[in-house]
């Protein structure tokens, strides 16, 4: 398992991945239709974005975001293959999401997440401080939690 700096060329990949990871929750064609675009990568993001892909023999299998600008950012994307969660991937993109961080100089991320996975963000360190909207579903608020990086 590798995991490394996104690259041009990832986008269309990890934007599939993270559709099937959304999926994995099941949730209907029409909600998964809805959050389309907030979960679409676009090549020229990949790099401002602070993206981290895990791959195994060139497959991507999972991979974070690391977003904004110093002192305060934001775990914008966590997404990992549906064959692997549970299996630790999770846990080590977001170690690696806080190494980056950290060397940027972020002191606390946010994480909207989505409900599934506030427990897995809390297990992680985490807190909930509150709500926030939907990006995609009008009127659904998500857990909004943070966690300390230094």
């Amino acid at each position: 398992m590798l995991i490394r700096a996104g690259r041009a060329g990832d986008a269309a990949r990890l934007s599939a991945l993270a559709l099937r990871s959304k999926a994995h929750w099941g949730y209907d064609e029409a909600f998964l239709e809805a959050c389309r675009a907030e979960l679409t990568l676009r090549e020229d993001e990949i790099v401002a974005r602070r993206t981290l892909v895990a791959e195994r023999d060139g497959q991507p299998l999972g991979f974070v975001t690391v977003e904004g600008e110093p002192p305060q950012g934001e775990l914008g994307m966590l997404f990992v293959e549906p064959a692997e969660i549970g299996r630790g991937l999770g846990r080590r993109l977001f170690s690696a999401a806080l190494e980056t961080a950290r060397a940027a100089g972020f002191t606390r991320l946010t994480v909207e997440a989505d409900p599934h996975a506030e427990g897995f963000y809390q297990a992680m360190g985490a807190r909930r401080i509150g709500e926030a909207p939907s990006g995609s579903v009008p009127g659904r608020n998500l857990p909004l939690l943070a966690v300390e990086v230094a």
